[in-house]
């Protein structure tokens, strides 16, 4: 409601009592709640990967056969990224032909990743409907024992079923922690989106450049990981100690519109009975209080009808640029080029994570409106590099370099000006739930997107 009195009220100004040092910790402990909720998935999950492939070797019984030739044009690898990106398909089977320790890697890898996105693509759908009922409190030391979890059991695992329950775990963990602190943010000066924002986008290179660094340092991966606990460590300091929260905030009480407008009608009931102004301005705030209740399921769901026009084109960005990302990719090689096709693999992923970071950390100077027009330039780059795929129209590696960086940038400017303008254009009443609700559209877009790559992916490798 615009007429709700709350603790977001004109959250864009200054607070008179927030003063800068307040506004600076806010904005440094949301940068590293964002860090430390993703950082922590992106290293897990790689390393799931690696210890799944030693458990592998180590349980496999019968010699890997060498690879078959390649005869297909584009270099396809046996797994392909659609596969390792979403856990959809299996090339290699045949109903006739007995699976080898290869298809077997394949399935393994269909089960990670499968645990990797399920889970917090069930919490997403769900969680906003009852998780105000959890104290905020509860919630991150939840998150926080959920991605310590996942790094014991990954870390320690003996079986490899062992290890996808840890992948389970880091996704509960991230799923959790992503609607929890986005809801968060309603109690903070906008500001500390620009924190989140960039904090996130930080994540995919930070996580990525300190495993390999860590794993190159002749640390194997489950040493990497018993490092790694210092992650959720760092998130539950900069959650109790580094956040200013205000007086009104419900950290060890259940979040409800009541706690947020601070005061009771009945306390602001006029004194004299026969004072007209004065009890038509009571009757009047009254009115108003009615509203201030927890939100009924109906209107979360009205609510949520009208976060469509947010969610949907953000969940259309996410599903291009992830299309490209599993599906597209690995097939754009340029033989002649002076990389490998490892390395060029390689440089297309980290320009990616570079053009997410820069443009999630973009708030504070730009502010896109229209996350419509992101989502058809991002459907834009999808068209072209699956053309470029098929015809070889690209020159060079340099081209697709650029494209790549152009297609993090749109990726990361939808993700952060969604929730911006979600916390600025809905009202008091309704922020924290729609915040929540709408968390859900980056990972629905990733799911499908894994649904559409393989089956392209699969085509092209077959030409």
């Amino acid at each position: 409601m615009d007429q709700a009195v709350s603790v977001n009220a004109d959250r864009d100004m200054p607070y008179e009592s927030e003063g800068q040092r307040s506004r600076w910790r806010n904005w440094s402990g949301f940068w590293w709640l964002g860090l430390c909720n993703n950082f922590a998935y992106v290293v897990m999950l790689s390393a799931a990967h690696d210890i799944l492939k030693q458990q592998q070797s180590h349980n496999s019984t019968t010699p890997t056969p060498a690879p078959v030739g390649n005869s297909s044009r584009y270099d396809c690898n046996p797994v392909s990224t659609a596969v390792r990106g979403t856990g959809i398909g299996n090339k290699s089977a045949h109903p006739c032909v007995r699976p080898s320790p290869r298809v077997t890697s394949v399935s393994l890898l269909k089960a990670v990743l499968l645990a990797d996105i399920l889970p917090t693509l069930v919490i997403k759908f769900s969680a906003p409907f009852f998780i105000h009922q959890l104290p905020y409190g509860f919630r991150v030391l939840v998150c926080v024992a959920t991605a310590i979890t996942s790094f014991l059991m990954v870390s320690f695992s003996s079986t490899v079923w062992m290890s996808i329950w840890g992948v389970i775990f880091a996704s509960v963990s991230s799923g959790l922690g992503e609607l929890s602190f986005l809801s968060l943010t309603v109690y903070f000066s906008r500001d500390v989106l620009a924190g989140w924002g960039s904090g996130t986008g930080g994540a995919g290179v930070a996580g990525a450049l300190l495993y390999s660094g860590l794993t190159q340092a002749s640390l194997s991966p489950r040493d990497t990981l018993l490092v790694m606990l210092v992650v959720p460590i760092a998130m539950m300091i900069s959650y109790f100690f580094l956040l200013v929260f205000p007086p009104t905030f419900p950290q060890w009480k259940c979040s409800m519109a009541e706690s947020v407008r601070g005061g009771d009608s009945n306390n602001r009931r006029p004194l004299l009975g026969d004072c007209d102004d004065e009890d038509e301005e009571w009757e009047k705030s009254n009115e108003e209080d009615k509203a201030t209740g927890p939100l009924s399921f109906i209107e979360k769901l009205h609510i949520m009808k009208g976060l469509l026009k947010f969610v949907f084109p953000l969940g259309v960005v996410y599903f291009a640029e992830y299309f490209i990302n599993q599906g597209l990719l690995e097939l754009l090689y340029f033989p002649q080029f002076s990389l490998t096709h490892a390395e060029q693999y390689r440089w297309y992923q980290t320009l990616y994570q570079v053009g997410v970071l820069v443009s999630r950390s973009s708030l504070c100077c730009v502010k896109i409106r229209s996350i419509w027009v992101l989502a058809l330039l991002q459907f834009v780059n999808a068209a072209v590099l699956t053309l470029a795929v098929y015809f070889h129209f690209l020159p060079s590696a340099i081209l697709v370099f650029v494209i790549v960086l152009y297609e993090g940038l749109l990726g990361g400017a939808a993700y952060v000006n969604t929730f911006y303008f979600i916390s600025k254009e809905t009202g008091d009443r309704e922020r924290e739930f729609a915040m929540a609700a709408a968390s859900v559209g980056d990972s629905l877009g990733i799911a499908l997107s894994g649904v559409a790559a393989f089956p392209v992916h699969r085509y092209f490798c077959s030409l």
